[in-house]
């Protein structure tokens, strides 16, 4: 049995640079393989018909096996409910992240992207990751939530290291148990004390007459926080690096601003942010011949599955015409990601402001620059040059 290190060349955080032609092999060899993992054996799917099947049937592929994974340090969430329980505690936060819901946070998303770009623009160079992506997401989730703006860097390391705990599991946990230590207090005063933000609707929601206890609450923002900053994060810069290094593309999206939407969706399914989903089947089941028995782990590659030959012709490719209505990014189904319209807007925000204010922007060929990544994917830096702004 093949081991995760052995197929991609290093472990499910290290910076894999192109798992793609793997998954090519696997998808025509063997498109379910049972692999050896951190998380022990998982059967992992890589073909897009295959993942989408299984993504759609929440009946036999119940979403329970994340209790094992990310569940760890993260506790009970909505990623690892099924049924009316999921749709219940769902109900709690997806109404804040809606379209319509989200437009009156739209002024002060713009206000923190010009705050970030001023820091810099006059520079005439910057590392967009370390100076914009990595940070912007975690300022706009924190503001949401409604956890003191101050603190956003700290909270993004934390969530990092949370997201990252099959590579490191002491890191994570510790980072999960400062998360919980800052909020408490926190959570008290809005107790006391109710705002308008996120976290106050959730210290006094109720589901089914019972408020949320202070464990639940904590879980939910364990999920928010880390969810909230990374996805985002990863489009953005993977949006970025795939602009400049293709300049046909950057022209065309400058001259034409409603071209930034087509970018965005070609970025996700390009290279999707977090490229694996995991499944545990509630029965016996087959997919693609292979048969999958109840409880295994499955890992669907949605990474994959957005660059089958057989549902995207020429899918290595960037394509800013292509427009994509049907790739995987966010999931499919009831645990279709609630954050996707805030990642979008953030990313619909920021990506003009930085190609407009940035003049001339283009990557510094003096340094090296690309996307790196294997359970999740993005550029660990965005080394640029640019006119200096006046």
């Amino acid at each position: 049995m093949a081991t995760m290190i052995e197929m991609f060349g290093g472990s499910v955080m290290s910076p894999v640079p192109d798992p793609y032609p793997v998954y090519r092999k696997l998808r025509h060899e063997s498109p379910v393989i049972l692999l050896q993992t951190i998380m022990g054996e998982q059967y992992m799917v890589t073909r897009y018909d295959d993942v989408f099947a299984c993504l759609k049937n929440n009946a036999v592929f119940s979403s329970r096996s994340n209790a094992r994974g990310i569940g760890v340090v993260m506790g009970r969430t909505i990623l690892e409910m099924d049924g009316k329980e999921h749709l219940r505690h769902r109900a709690l936060v997806s109404p804040a992240f809606l379209p319509h819901s989200l437009q009156k946070h739209a002024p002060a998303i713009s206000a923190i992207a010009d705050e970030l770009i001023d820091g810099f623009a006059r520079e005439g160079r910057a590392d967009l990751v370390q100076q914009f992506t990595f940070v912007f997401p975690m300022r706009v989730i924190t503001y949401i939530i409604g956890v003191p703006v101050e603190d956003y860097h700290k909270f993004h390391h934390w969530a990092l290291d949370v997201i990252g705990v099959a590579d490191n599991p002491e890191r994570g946990l510790e980072s999960a148990k400062k998360i919980v230590d800052y909020l408490r207090p926190i959570l008290e005063r809005r107790r006391r004390e109710p705002t308008d933000d996120l976290l106050s609707k959730l210290v006094h929601a109720e589901i089914e007459g019972h408020r949320l206890t202070e464990e639940e609450v904590l879980s939910f923002l364990r999920l928010l926080l880390p969810a909230g900053a990374d996805t985002t994060y990863r489009l953005l810069g993977s949006a970025l690096y795939a602009l400049l290094t293709h300049r046909q593309y950057l022209e065309e999206v400058l001259a034409d601003p409603e071209k930034i939407d087509w970018a965005i969706e070609e970025t996700l399914r390009w290279e999707a942010p977090v490229q694996y989903v995991s499944r545990e089947p509630v029965e016996d089941v087959e997919v693609a011949g292979v048969k999958i028995p109840k409880g295994a782990g499955v890992q669907l590659a949605i990474g994959s599955a957005n660059r089958d030959e057989e549902h995207f012709p020429d899918p290595d490719r960037f394509d800013l015409h292509r427009r994509p209505t049907d790739h995987l990014p966010f999931g499919f189904g009831q645990h279709f990601c609630a954050g996707s319209h805030l990642a979008k807007l953030e990313a619909r925000t920021a990506l003009p402001k930085l190609l407009h204010r940035l003049r001339n922007l283009r990557l510094d060929p003096s340094q090296e620059c690309r996307i790196v990544g294997l359970a999740f994917r993005s550029p660990d830096r965005l080394p640029v040059l640019f006119d200096p702004e006046r």
